[in-house]
């Protein structure tokens, strides 16, 4: 391993790739504690440091942004305007034809996709760096609109200095969407991804300080053992496939003689990633959003339906929130794995170059092979994200953990997910270089 390692270093070009990339994770860490134009920085910190959790609300994004949302720095908007573009120009694939043949044609219509999603990036952070000023301008931002640091976060909200604020967070996403690029051009792994592991890794530290803080270091090691059987059981998941074995059968191009290898379509337990936690996440963001801006006037009851919504649905310790939350999970897996694998599809391109799946017929019987393997191994993936996703939620209940907790949840899917396709990607720099890789 550290012989392995050492080569790393030894490799000019790959050494040069880890430095470009290291190089741009300081500077996006470094954009996160610049504060934007006409912020009071002196409040920011002390809301933060009074309301160690983020509202609801917010909480999925300033966990992505590496906790530059509730500082309001020159990146507060991180990498999720990007990763929202990516997600609508993905899904837009199944509702308008010309994407999915854009899609089809290869990387001339790909890129023109990805030009799309650029163009949609920089039109979400212009929406949100909006909506973001406007809830910090209100005073509502960490949800103590009485307190006087929260209520004073910006020192001037004339039309000019919202309008610069606004360019500059969007300006902002519009470089990490670059530095992003650059680092999966230039560097090692893919750039968005890094920049994402970057954000939540930075929060490890002050998440695992707190529970040592609050509830002593015996509970703190504690959590760290459960947090290694964690990760050892989600890097188990991760690697898991069903492989279902491919025949391709024997063809005369010419004086050439093509197929007659045997290969697999591998089918991941946890195809969907971290998406199906993400848009569960938003969706019952929704109702606290909507009971936020109908709050009563002072001295006035509010609707029962408000109460209900501030009881049930603002906090993860209540179980009717677990339980939704489970099963809004399990229903956006099926869902994006759906619109994301095609098993018709496949078994089209299979039947196109003389491919198919032994004891199967070509065509139509392998799309329903497909389907009804692709639906049984999604079921306990969904079953999977969702408890992986409610961890910490248990642990806020269990310990008074902040719901940023680490071994759950989207942080721990993407820490180990980026962290196996980074070493996969040194892997097989140095294989080619050496002829061993970093694993064994």
């Amino acid at each position: 391993m550290f012989s392995a390692i050492a080569r790393i270093f030894r490799t000019p070009d790959l050494r040069k790739k880890i430095g470009f990339t290291l190089v741009v994770i300081a500077v996006y860490r470094l954009g996160s504690h610049i504060p934007t134009p006409f912020v009071d920085f002196g409040n920011v910190q002390a809301c933060l440091a009074a309301n160690q959790d983020a509202s609801g609300l917010y909480q999925l994004v300033n966990l992505f942004s590496g906790g530059a949302l509730l500082q309001l720095s020159i990146f507060a908007l991180g990498i999720m305007p990007y990763i929202t573009a990516s997600i609508i120009v993905q899904l837009l694939r199944v509702v308008i034809p010309h994407f999915d043949t854009l899609y089809k044609e290869g990387a001339s219509g790909q890129g023109t996709l990805t030009q799309y999603t650029r163009y949609l990036t920089i039109a979400l952070g212009i929406l949100q760096s909006t909506t973001l000023i406007t809830v910090a301008r209100s005073g509502a931002l960490f949800g103590t609109s009485g307190s006087p640091e929260c209520s004073q976060l910006l020192t001037n909200d004339a039309w000019y200095a919202i309008m610069l604020m606004v360019i500059t967070m969007t300006a902002g996403t519009g470089v990490i969407m670059w530095m992003g690029e650059m680092v999966t051009e230039r560097g090692i792994g893919n750039g968005m991804s890094i920049l994402i592991f970057t954000s939540i890794a930075a929060q490890f530290p002050n998440s695992l300080l707190a529970i040592a803080q609050q509830k002593g270091i015996d509970i703190l090691l504690i959590v760290l053992a459960i947090g290694l059987l964690i990760v050892a059981a989600v890097v188990f998941v991760e690697q898991s496939q069903r492989r279902v074995p491919v025949q391709y059968a024997k063809r005369m191009v010419g004086k050439r003689t093509y197929g007659g290898n045997n290969t697999y379509i591998p089918i991941k337990v946890n195809m969907a990633g971290v998406i199906p936690i993400i848009f569960a996440s938003s969706l019952l963001y929704l109702p606290a959003l909507i009971a936020q801006f109908n709050q009563p006037a002072a001295g006035q009851q509010p609707a029962a339906w408000v109460v209900w919504i501030t009881n049930y649905l603002t906090k993860g310790d209540h179980p009717l929130y677990m339980l939704m939350y489970f099963l809004l999970i399990v229903g956006f897996t099926y869902f994006y794995v759906a619109i994301t694998f095609n098993p018709e599809e496949v078994a089209d391109n299979m039947k196109k170059y003389g491919g198919f799946i032994p004891g199967i017929r070509a065509g139509r019987p392998t799309a329903e092979y497909l389907d009804f393997v692709l639906t049984r191994v999604t079921l306990p993936g969904s079953i999977y994200l969702g408890l992986i996703a409610l961890i910490p939620l248990i642990a806020f209940v269990a310990i008074g953990a902040n719901q940023n907790f680490p071994f759950g949840g989207a942080s721990i899917l993407i820490i180990v997910g980026v962290g196996l396709e980074t070493v996969k990607q040194i892997d097989s720099q140095l294989q080619q270089r050496h002829y061993e890789g970093l694993l064994r």
